[in-house]
């Protein structure tokens, strides 16, 4: 009995024994987030009745690299309006290509009321249809803004839960407290949420705009490719990625599920320590190839701007509207038209990413399954989160760069990339 089922069930099972809405739920601070990025969705989504709401959402990674999938009950719309079996579809469909990664689930409990409450066949069906696959990679369970008869609810299910498993589960009382585990420029928090929170009127417990620390001199994550570069001897590639990608060649390539799995929080906290202060990592030391991949991954994902830069982020999403046929033509004129810097980092990562992918019959990442983890790394708007509508158009950018490298890359943009490249040549020529 103890799989994500029962814990969704949980969840949304709560209000029928309670009888009433969500209106005693504890809200009380969270910041004034900017809006979801949000294409309009394609008719032709194979559950576009059921997308459009917004119910589930995909929302980047977390610190750590796992995939972070948003549940908010306040989308829900009325019984009548919904078809049930199709939410649970639905469910399943979104979760079916994220499971065999780590990955992470927010639940927004804030908004489920007697009129939007799935029936209880419905939680039936949902218990006995979801199995361990979606239980084995889930890594953290968030519940904001719970009640209190939530929590008597679960604590009355505990014996029926393995202890492994509630020990994924976290309740978040405020808003603020999400930003200490996720990607919190990449969350999606339902409008009414935050709206729910102004009407609270409590003060958020941390400024937005607060000023960031100075970097340190020998600074890694967080700061800016130029930075990194002016304090590194003008070296192109940032360290982090040289040395992550030099092991990963060595001692990755054949691991099966490469990226996809990750690693103890701790150590790579101890590790982006390490690095930050300007210490040496030694990874053979460590032995656990995951920890490097998680490390590369982090690093791209803290870049004040991404990899691939905002400019790209419209762009991109522009690439459903053309001709299958001519999306590696365009791909290579996006890339092309990276500052020079940008563009010879970004040659670096995807020549690896070809390689890694060159190995899929072993490790089983595949061009597109590369792209489903990268993706989101690679690109995201200036403001604003990602929706699920806008992961499409980044994973199939990202898997074409990926799977057309050659092609999207040939271009010497200058002399000055091609001095550059003459210093990295034998990392992108292997």
């Amino acid at each position: 009995m103890s799989n994500l089922s029962h814990v969704i069930i949980l969840r949304l099972n709560f209000d029928f024994f309670k009888g009433e809405g969500s209106s005693s739920v504890c809200v009380t601070d969270g910041p004034s987030a900017p809006p979801v990025s949000t294409p309009s969705l394609d008719p032709s989504h194979p559950y576009y009745d059921v997308a459009r709401h917004g119910i589930i959402q995909v929302s980047g990674d977390d610190h750590y690299g796992r995939k972070l999938i948003v549940f908010s009950s306040c989308c829900l719309p009325p019984s009548h309006q919904l078809n049930h079996r199709r939410l649970l579809e639905y469910l399943k469909f979104t979760l079916d290509q994220y499971v065999e990664m780590d990955y992470i689930l927010v639940y927004f409990h804030y908004g489920l009321r007697s009129s939007n409450k799935p029936s209880l066949k419905w939680l039936r069906e949902a218990y006995s249809e979801f199995d361990r696959k979606y239980k084995k990679n889930l890594k953290a369970l968030y519940v904001v803004h719970p009640t209190n008869f939530i929590r008597i609810v679960w604590n009355l299910f505990k014996p029926l839960i393995s202890h492994k498993f509630g020990r994924k589960l976290t309740y978040v009382n405020y808003l603020a407290e999400l930003r200490e585990h996720l990607n919190y420029g990449q969350l999606f928090i339902p409008p009414e949420v935050l709206r729910s929170v102004l009407l609270e009127g409590r003060t958020p417990a941390f400024c937005e705009n607060a000023p960031a620390p100075a970097p340190l001199p020998t600074q890694q994550f967080g700061v800016s490719l130029q930075y990194i570069r002016e304090k590194n001897r003008e070296a192109v590639i940032p360290p982090v990625m040289t040395q992550t990608v030099t092991y990963l060649k060595e001692k990755g390539l054949r691991t099966e599920g490469l990226f996809r799995r990750s690693a103890r929080v701790q150590l790579i906290k101890e590790v982006q320590k390490l690095y930050n202060l300007g210490k040496p990592v030694n990874f053979e030391q460590i032995g656990d190839v995951h920890v490097p991949a998680v490390i590369l991954k982090t690093f791209l994902r803290e870049l004040p701007e991404p990899l691939l830069t905002f400019r790209v982020y419209s762009q991109v999403q522009e690439l459903l509207h053309v001709e299958s046929s001519l999306r590696v033509t365009r791909c290579k004129q996006i890339v092309e038209s990276l500052p020079e810097h940008n563009f010879i980092v970004a040659k670096y990562l995807l020549c690896f990413l070809h390689q890694v992918s060159q190995e899929s019959i072993i490790n089983k990442m595949s061009p597109s399954n590369l792209a489903c983890v990268f993706g989101v790394n690679l690109v995201w708007p200036r403001h604003g989160s990602i929706s699920l509508t806008a992961l499409t158009p980044i994973n199939i950018f990202a898997e074409l760069l990926i799977e057309h490298f050659h092609t999207v890359t040939t271009e010497e943009k200058s002399s000055l990339v091609s001095q550059l490249l003459g210093n990295t040549r034998t990392g992108l020529s292997k």
